[in-house]
């Protein structure tokens, strides 16, 4: 299986594509992360990516695995994202 792209690797692919500098490329990619934390409780959006979504999930009942003792799991609010529909066809060949 291929490597991951690391932060580095994606800003030097950036900083060629574009010819700026990697640290500029790196820069970007810093500001991108700072307003999608900033923004995700409206939902935060990377167009042909994806969505970055804040989600209430409901109190509910769950199992300890180990005793098999039902336990009250509380309501709280999670952080999910949400593929788009360019990046699945993309990615799938759909």
């Amino acid at each position: 299986m291929a490597k991951p792209l690391s932060k580095s690797a994606l800003a030097a692919e950036i900083a060629t594509a574009v010819n700026i500098p990697k640290k500029q490329a790196a820069q970007i990619l810093d500001l991108i992360a700072t307003l999608a934390y900033k923004h995700a409780k409206n939902s935060f959006t990377l167009p042909g990516i994806g969505k970055l979504v804040l989600v209430n999930r409901k109190a509910r009942l769950g199992r300890n695995p180990k005793t098999g003792e039902t336990i009250k799991i509380p309501a709280k609010k999670v952080v999910k994202f949400r593929v788009a529909k360019a990046a699945k066809d993309a990615i799938l060949g759909g």
